[in-house]
Formats: structure tokens, C-alpha cells, sequence
């Protein structure tokens, strides 16, 4: 056979051969987790969940936010206290008071700050120091390898993101973050008051205040209402206010889905974190090297 010809009869079969020679492609984060075996799943108990219930929206559509409440060690003085409120139905007939762009959606009794007017509080709630901001042992974790300018380091315990610093470990503050609103220090709330974060994560927060919780579906419902036109976002008129029809425990939700998150302990979330630090898949050019720690949200899904 001509030299020409044998070369060309050739091309195809080393172009057949070439794709098997090539690395695999690199997985984006959620293609990660999409393959993760269902051992590397853990679940998320109904008890340790916080439904709230608004208002219907314009168009009569119902408004649901779940919320994952922190696990022990971390602020259990605070989520003791909301417990008791949420299984007196303390929030029912509250509303949504504040609306700060790019930082917090905040709710309670928009009357508490006049004693006169205020709703009355149920019994038996705790006062918890300004000490219990932080845990001075907790089980290790996921550490993040890159700097953080808030803290000594960063990573994940139990699924939850936090801050080390040499005085103890501290759940930071993400997007979709809940905490304690309160007044100045000594103050440190009761957990009557609560907020969300929909913007930025304000990390000046950490250590500060007390995270109890974050956002596990439904932030759109807080992100999306308008912003407040007070000082610091405060709705001026109670007609501005989203009403709460009610908060409940999830083992008093009858409706309620399963839940589950991606074991921060498995190798799945080991690649999926890294994954997110380095983006390898083919729409990114150059890995970043790192990634905030809010920038790993550690996956949640509902139970298949």
C-alpha cells in the first residue's frame, strides 16, 4: 500500500485510540455528589429540625423554611431555649421584622423591645454566658487547608462548618446561617429572636453571636422578601411585616420530608471539598488553590 494512503487508513483508528490514552475528565463538585453511595449519607433527625410556616405568598402559594439545628456540643444552651418556644408555639402570630440587604432576614415578636407590648416569654428559659460562644473540645473534622483571616483555621465538624482559634471552636457564619438576635453584651438572647444570613457571610459575627442553625430548604422564601426601610432594614409598618403562621419542631410536622446530609467523614465529601477548592472540570482554566470555607457548603438533600 502507498505510503500516503497507509497513513491515511491509519488516522482513524489512532483517533479511536487516542480518547482511551487521556485522563478521565475531572468531576465538577455537584457531579460528586450526585455519585455518592448511599452509605455516605447520614440522616438528619426530625427533632433536630425547625419548620416555619409563613404567610402565603401574592399568589396564595405556601412558604415553607426548614432549618438544621446545631448537634452537641455546639450553642445547646440557646437551642434548648428554642425548643421550649417552639413547643409553646411561642412564634405563632409573629412576624418577619427586618429585611437588610446582602446581610439578614430577622423574625420574633416585633413588640419585644416595649415591656408593655412585649409577648410574653414562656417559662423556664435559660440565660446562657457569653462563654458558651465557643467550645473548648470538640471532635475533630475536615480541616480546611487554606488561611482564613478570622480565624487560626477553618473546617468541618459533624457536618457543620467552624472556626479554630485557641480559645475553642465556633460555628461560623455562612449563607443561610441562623442565629441569635440580641441586645448589647452582656445580652446574649434567648432565641425568641432569630435571624438568617442571605448575603455575604458576615464572619465579623463569629464568636459573637450564637449560631444555632442554618437554612436547609427554602432560603428563598427569606431571601426574596423586600428590604426593609428603617434603619438597619427594619420594616417601618407592620403592614410590611410577612407574617408566621406557625414554627414547629419536625417531629410535629406530620408532612414533613427526610432529610440527609453528605457525611463531612466520607471520601465522597473528602473529594467533593476538594473539588471545590481546585475546579478541575472543563468550563474553569486555572484551579484557585482554596476555597473560603463558605464556599464548601456541605451538601443536603432530601432522603430518596
Amino acid at each position: 500500500m502507498h505510503k500516503t494512503l497507509f497513513a491515511a487508513a491509519l488516522l482513524p483508528l489512532l483517533a479511536a485510540a487516542a480518547p482511551e490514552n487521556e485522563p478521565p475528565k475531572a468531576l465538577a463538585p455537584l457531579e460528586i455528589v450526585g455519585q455518592a453511595p448511599a452509605a455516605d449519607w447520614s440522616a438528619i433527625a426530625p427533632a433536630d429540625l425547625l419548620v416555619m410556616d409563613l404567610a402565603p405568598d401574592a399568589a396564595g402559594k405556601a412558604r415553607r423554611v426548614v432549618i438544621q439545628l446545631l448537634p452537641p456540643p455546639f450553642t445547646q444552651g440557646w437551642i434548648g431555649n428554642i425548643r421550649k418556644l417552639a413547643a409553646a408555639h411561642w412564634w405563632d402570630g409573629t412576624s418577619i421584622n427586618r429585611v437588610q440587604d446582602n446581610y439578614v432576614v430577622q423574625w420574633g415578636d416585633a413588640d419585644g423591645e416595649d415591656a408593655a407590648k412585649a409577648k410574653p416569654l414562656p417559662q423556664g428559659l435559660a440565660t446562657i454566658p457569653q462563654a458558651q460562644y465557643t467550645v473548648h473540645a470538640a471532635p475533630l473534622g475536615w480541616v480546611n487547608p487554606m488561611h482564613d483571616a478570622y480565624a487560626s483555621n477553618t473546617g468541618v465538624v459533624l457536618g457543620w462548618p467552624v472556626s479554630y482559634a485557641p480559645d475553642g471552636v465556633t460555628p461560623v457564619h455562612c449563607y443561610g446561617t441562623v442565629g441569635v438576635g440580641r441586645n448589647m453584651p452582656p445580652d446574649t438572647g434567648t432565641g425568641a429572636e432569630l435571624y438568617a444570613v442571605i448575603g455575604h457571610a458576615p464572619r465579623q459575627l463569629d464568636r459573637n453571636i450564637a449560631v444555632v442553625g442554618r437554612v436547609i430548604e427554602g432560603i428563598e422564601h427569606l431571601s426574596s422578601l423586600p428590604r426593609g426601610t428603617g434603619d438597619l432594614g427594619f420594616y417601618k409598618t407592620a403592614a410590611e411585616r410577612t407574617p408566621i403562621r406557625a414554627i414547629r419542631l419536625g417531629t410535629d410536622v406530620p408532612d414533613l420530608p427526610r432529610y440527609q446530609y453528605l457525611s463531612t467523614e466520607s471520601a465522597s465529601f473528602a473529594r467533593y471539598a476538594d473539588a471545590r477548592a481546585n475546579r478541575r472540570d472543563p468550563f474553569y482554566i486555572r484551579p484557585a488553590g482554596g476555597a473560603d470555607i463558605c464556599n464548601i457548603p456541605v451538601p443536603v438533600r432530601r432522603a430518596p
